[in-house]
């Protein structure tokens, strides 16, 4: 007689990132990696992350993108440009990814991106990587929730 026993599922690897003084670029690419590892990742105050080089060529960068038409189905065809401070962050880390293959669709699933702590994760220990430390770059840099305000995005509604 045969006993099978089923082998108990490995714990589950979760990362706590703080965004916050991060360069978006550089943590992007330490998230896209750890995602692809197999981690699954929330990522806390998105909108205090920066992003490098000359602050007006950044937002001029990412205004620039809002003008391009095309002329069939601009909802369906033209060029989609996030203003919304989390989806700044988490196209970059996207952007990363293998999306053509399972892995990368898999991994994608994985990320969470959060403006501010909400209340669940207060608790939680945030991490942060100092290869990604915004202040390695001096004074060119800008936040993610200025460009953001730059691009349109109203900020987070609050209760009343």
């Amino acid at each position: 007689m045969v006993i099978r026993v089923k082998a108990p599922p490995p714990p589950e690897r979760v990362l706590y990132v703080d965004a916050t003084d991060q360069i978006v670029g550089r943590l992007a690419s330490i998230v896209a990696k750890k995602l692809l590892e197999g981690y699954r990742v929330y990522i806390f105050n998105a909108e205090k992350a920066v992003l490098s080089g000359d602050p007006l060529r950044v937002i001029w960068g990412y205004q620039k993108m809002l003008k391009v038409k095309v002329h069939v189905n601009p909802y369906k065809w033209s060029i989609h440009r996030p203003r919304d401070p989390r989806w700044i962050v988490k196209d970059a880390i996207e952007g990363m990814l293998p999306k053509h293959n399972a892995r990368g669709r898999e991994a994608k699933k994985r990320l969470r991106v959060y403006i501010g702590v909400p209340e669940e994760f207060k608790d939680k220990k945030l991490i942060r990587f100092p290869e990604a430390d915004a202040s390695r770059l001096g004074h060119k840099f800008i936040r993610v929730e200025e460009v953001a305000k730059a691009m349109g995005w109203k900020g987070v509604l609050t209760k009343p």
